[in-house]
């Protein structure tokens, strides 16, 4: 650092607060002191710098998988906002093991953090207990179901399928089958497969019990689907589906088996990952503000830190996309089909 100053022509504290304050000092003695840090390479010593402030500057985030890009592709907005504001992100994943998550959170807090970002509601007490016990600030985002806490950020996935499944019987719709993923340790599925109910209840819509399915969050799981539903001798006239991997997959397998979509049968998806736009026909699905989430949990996980965070939850919206994957019946079209 006093070499990076002499060669900045600046004092030492002068140089140190250009890197830990930007904002602090004029924008020609800034410059003068990042053009010195890149003539000589400078990186800062990370163990000297939390010694001296008590802090890491690094923020954990334990996330279900990685393996869909509904997470992955939220990864870069919450590390790129994390990154403006001087922290840097680890990441790591249970792979829906709710008693590995505890391992992967101990392992993160003993590397030294000063923040956790936990994804969904449902953790175990132990999950809790520890950041509770080493006072590690936390925040729950995705889902703002099944809390009370303050500090979370997300939506309602109750609400989005719920509207979801309002829009798909205003299509004409009432022989319907779901698709959801896992209910056990997850919010997000149960909340899910309530608000299609709800939908499916208020209009009298009964579902028989074998189009109501529960399959593994994956492009395999959907292909089980819709396999299921050719087993049972029938199909109904659109499958709603809780992830787009799920119907992503059943389109595939709609391919395979010789079934037409939409025209025997209707997908629609949650999520709107970026390859839902790029089926054919496009899946009409439910878009989850994934960028928007990373940047306000960026912001609140920062403020919760500096003890600056407001004492409620953010709820953000999500939007229905229409895309050629969901039709629209006419009245004599809604009777079941048989299919060999």
């Amino acid at each position: 650092m006093e070499d990076v100053a002499r060669e900045a022509g600046v004092s030492l504290g002068t140089a140190s607060k250009a890197l830990s304050s930007p904002d602090k000092v004029k924008p020609d003695t800034l410059k003068k002191v990042k053009d010195a840090v890149a003539r000589m390479g400078y990186v800062r010593n990370g163990v000297a710098r939390s010694l001296a402030s008590r802090k890491t500057w690094r923020v954990a985030v334990v996330y279900p998988t990685l393996k869909n890009p509904m997470f992955s592709n939220s990864i870069d907005s919450l590390q790129q906002s994390l990154l403006s504001m001087g922290y840097q992100l680890v990441i790591g994943s249970h792979e829906y093991n709710k008693k590995y998550e505890i391992k992967v959170l101990q392992a993160l807090v003993e590397s030294g953090i000063d923040g956790a970002i936990l994804v969904g509601t449902d953790h175990d007490d132990a999950v809790f207990q520890m950041l509770v016990r080493y006072e590690i600030p936390y925040l729950m985002m995705w889902s703002t179901d099944e809390t009370s806490y303050p500090h979370t950020v997300g939506f309602s996935n109750r609400r989005a399928a719920y509207e979801i499944a309002k829009h798909v019987i205003s299509c004409g719709h009432r022989q319907v089958a779901l698709c959801g993923g896992p209910e056990e340790n997850n919010e997000r599925s149960r909340q899910r497969r309530a608000g299609f109910l709800a939908a499916l209840e208020e209009e009298n819509i009964d579902i028989k019990a074998e189009w109501l399915i529960e399959t593994p969050f994956s492009l395999d799981g959907g292909r089980e689907v819709v396999k299921r539903l050719l087993a049972s001798g029938e199909l109904p006239t659109v499958l709603i589906c809780g992830t787009d991997l799920h119907a992503i997959g059943a389109m595939h397998q709609c391919q395979l088996s010789d079934i037409d979509v939409p025209g025997e049968l209707s997908i629609t998806g949650f999520d709107d990952i970026e390859f839902a736009s790029a089926m054919s026909p496009g899946l009409t699905t439910v878009r989850v503000p994934m960028h928007d989430i990373g940047i306000e949990v960026a912001r609140a996980i920062v403020a919760i830190i500096d003890n600056e965070a407001p004492v409620e939850a953010l709820e953000l919206e999500t939007v229905i996309i229409e895309r050629e994957s969901l039709r629209l019946l006419k009245n004599n079209e809604t009777d079941v089909k048989t299919k060999d």
